[in-house]
């Protein structure tokens, strides 16, 4: 009767560590994806800024023509 139990035992750890498991590549998972859309937000403001500043230098160097 005691093997029977330890296996059943065992099954049950191993279940719940793999849960754990799972609830730490998911909250990973979460977490990456914020910084990415972090990141994709500030290569965008910086691409506007990047534009702006292009625009603006033509506009001098129209000028000076």
């Amino acid at each position: 009767m005691f093997w029977p139990m330890l296996a059943v035992a065992l099954g049950f750890l191993g279940i719940a560590v793999l849960g754990v498991l799972g609830i730490k590549v998911f909250l990973e998972a979460q977490r990456l994806g914020r910084q990415v859309a972090h990141a994709t937000e500030r290569i965008q403001q910086v691409s506007e800024d990047l534009e702006r500043a292009a625009y603006a230098l033509a506009r001098t160097g129209e000028t000076l023509r």
